[in-house]
């Protein structure tokens, strides 16, 4: 798995910024309007918009006096393709003779 992919998982596990994505993913926003939506303060909505960015989730746009943030998809297609690769490794049988593997039933396929 690539270290963007790996960035990527790390960014959306936080509860909030996933909620954060789900936002952007319908429409921009700035920060004001996110902290209005999700109840929380203008500065931790921008610590996390900080780390967003830095993994390249999120990209902003100056309009007047605020910054609209907007999701760049393509880590998040890039993500999606590598967890579909991961979901079809196909499984090999248990190697019974692998240095400190004990053979147990589970893997003599009983």
């Amino acid at each position: 798995m690539s270290e963007q992919a790996l960035m990527i998982l790390k960014v959306v596990a936080d509860e909030t910024r996933f909620k954060m994505l789900q936002y952007l993913l319908e429409r921009n926003f700035c920060v004001r309007a996110l902290a209005k939506q999700l109840g929380l303060a203008e500065a931790t909505i921008s610590q996390h918009l900080k780390i967003m960015r830095e993994a390249g989730l999120v990209r902003g746009e100056k309009r007047g006096y605020f910054t609209h943030y907007q999701v760049n998809r393509e880590p998040l297609l890039e993500l999606a393709e590598t967890l579909r690769t991961l979901a079809t490794i196909e499984q090999k049988r248990c190697l019974s003779r692998m240095e400190g593997c004990e053979v147990s039933d589970h893997c003599r396929g009983q």
